[in-house]
């Protein structure tokens, strides 16, 4: 009787363990004896126990991190970058049969395109074309990992970091860049109010005693400060016009 009941244990135990459960999100590669013979979507799913044995695939979009890499620009400039990859498995039998470790494999492959590609670039490029290196990126990954039956969605250059060094000659292209301008912004002003000066000026000596008129107006303003103490050469023409002024009043 004992040995009844250990076979029909036995048989109950055989059976329950070729019950599985494939999640939502997951796909169920069957081997059977060895050999790949299906997959098994999600939901209650039966294998022969012993025979067959059920490998299940995540499929939703996995991030993986790519570690820092030290690389050198084409520019002979050290940086140190790292970037996070979005996949997803599309043909989860590949994914089991072509490769031991889709996920590891993804992420070394993707350590080697980006020291290529950064590698392959001038630093200011590094820095201003983020979002064209990361596509290039994606390209070659996306590439490889194809054969794998893995999607590479996207790649994101995270952190890119230079050296003190670096940084602080940057710092100073930058000042002297900014002081550059405003030297160029201070003399187009000056040239744009020199013209104005001018046009003036053209304007006044075409009026008989227009500059006679200014040259007093000027005086007049200056004469509202009498605490101070200015030095004004008038000019040849005032003085025979005040002189004219003077004689006629004489009369």
């Amino acid at each position: 009787m004992e040995i009844m009941w250990i076979i029909i244990i036995a048989v109950v135990v055989f059976i329950l363990s070729g019950i599985k459960i494939v999640n939502q999100y997951e796909r169920g590669v069957v081997l059977t004896l060895g050999r790949y013979t299906g997959m098994r979507n999600p939901g209650l799913r039966i294998i022969i126990p012993i025979f067959q044995r059920m490998i299940r695939v995540d499929v939703r979009s996995t991030p993986i991190d790519v570690s820092k890499q030290e690389v050198i620009t084409r520019d002979n400039v050290t940086v140190q970058v790292d970037a996070v990859v979005y996949l997803r498995a599309v043909k989860p039998d590949r994914a089991v049969l072509e490769i031991t470790n889709y996920v590891y494999g993804t992420s070394q492959f993707a350590q080697a395109a980006l020291r290529d590609v950064i590698g392959n670039a001038d630093l200011d490029d590094v820095l201003t074309k983020r979002d064209e290196m990361s596509k290039l990126i994606k390209e070659i990954v996306d590439k490889q990992t194809d054969q794998w039956g893995i999607d590479v969605e996207a790649v994101k250059i995270q952190n890119i970091e230079l050296a003190q060094e670096m940084k602080r000659a940057m710092a100073k292209q930058a000042e002297a860049e900014r002081e550059r301008r405003a030297v160029i912004i201070t003399a187009e002003g000056e040239k744009a109010a020199a013209g104005v000066v001018a046009e003036a000026a053209s304007m006044l000596m075409k009026v008989p005693g227009g500059i006679n008129v200014r040259t007093l107006q000027t005086l007049e303003k200056i004469s509202e400060q009498p605490s101070q103490k200015t030095l004004f050469v008038l000019p040849a023409d005032l003085t025979d016009t005040v002189a004219k002024i003077v004689h006629q009043a004489n009369k």
